[in-house]
């Protein structure tokens, strides 16, 4: 019995590669390994579906008021959930850090979502995204240096993608189409782009349970859009479907906000950042799907490369 067991501990099948927890035999990786990726991907789908949501409901509705509004019903969520999750609470640096991330990113999202019920949703998701993406990408590259060949390969895929969904495709015979000027909601929509790299910066400077970064940064992003909603003086009034519409918003963006804090976490912020900047494909397939918007060829092969951009990425 002694022999057999200690032929059972020489095995291959029971050896192990230093360091990586991976069985020799199998190749089975450990599911921390993929933790921020599959992190990332998942808040690509939930905030695609929050910026149609919001901006479909910003079409009849004043944007920054219907913003506090998802805020406010975010805020009570991820409230909710840190209070039953004993996670670690941030310190005073950090709420600081994650407030000031909430402020900017929130206003950045009441006008990403005017951009969006402005002009198509096929064009100023993905501008807002690749600009987003850019600079806390180069910020993050600056300070960590450069990541691997794979994930190098990832990001040039994933500008790739991004920019073949951009390329505007709309033809002489819609409205919409001016050759002589931009199309309508661009430099909304990348002035919100630098709104959404300066909360990826500022939330990466805080440390604590990303549940209660999440639940504290919608603090400042309420705070922000209420003060706008006051300066403008606009209506408070929301109907019942442009109030449901702000609420799932609200629970999805904050919800995505929390996986993606999580993975900036435990991986490189490039890495998170580049992943979760494909958000625009899922926001283009609902455009596409429930509104009818137009859908070239070339938009298809730059929702390919982006599906194939996440495994490059987390590969690295």
């Amino acid at each position: 019995m002694a022999r057999l067991r200690s032929r059972s501990a020489d095995s291959p099948l029971a050896r192990r590669v230093p360091g990586c927890g991976v069985l020799i035999s199998t190749g089975v990786l450990r599911f921390t390994q993929f933790a921020p990726a599959l992190c990332s991907v998942t808040a690509v789908c939930l905030w695609g579906a929050a910026d149609f949501s919001g901006g479909y409901g910003s079409r009849r509705a004043n944007a920054f008021v219907l913003t506090a509004f998802s805020h406010a019903c975010a805020f009570a969520l991820m409230f909710g959930i840190a209070l039953t999750q004993h996670g670690a609470f941030p310190s005073r640096t950090s709420i600081l850090w994650a407030v000031l991330a909430g402020a900017v990113g929130g206003f950045a999202l009441s006008i990403f979502y005017r951009a969006l019920s402005l002009g198509q949703m096929g064009l100023t998701a993905p501008i807002a995204a690749l600009i987003g993406a850019a600079i806390p990408t180069l910020a993050d590259i600056a300070m960590e240096g450069a990541p691997s060949r794979w994930t190098i390969a990832g990001f040039a895929l994933a500008i790739a993608a991004i920019w073949l969904i951009t390329r505007p495709e709309a033809s002489p015979a819609d409205s919409e189409y001016d050759a002589s000027r931009r199309p309508a909601g661009v430099g909304m929509a990348a002035l919100a782009g630098v709104g959404f790299a300066g909360f990826y910066l500022c939330i990466h400077q805080a440390s604590g349970s990303a549940v209660w970064l999440a639940a504290i940064s919608r603090i400042g992003s309420f705070t922000s859009t209420a003060v706008a909603v006051a300066v403008t003086r606009a209506p408070l009034a929301l109907d019942r479907p442009r109030a449901g519409l702000g609420m799932l918003a609200g629970i999805l963006d904050i919800s995505a906000s929390a996986l993606f804090i999580f993975a900036s976490q435990r991986g490189r912020l490039d890495e998170a950042v580049v992943i979760t900047s494909l958000y625009p494909a899922v926001t283009v397939l609902l455009a596409r799907f429930l509104l009818k918007e137009h859908f070239s060829r070339w938009r298809f092969i730059g929702l390919l490369a982006a599906l194939a951009a996440v495994p490059l990425i987390a590969a690295g």
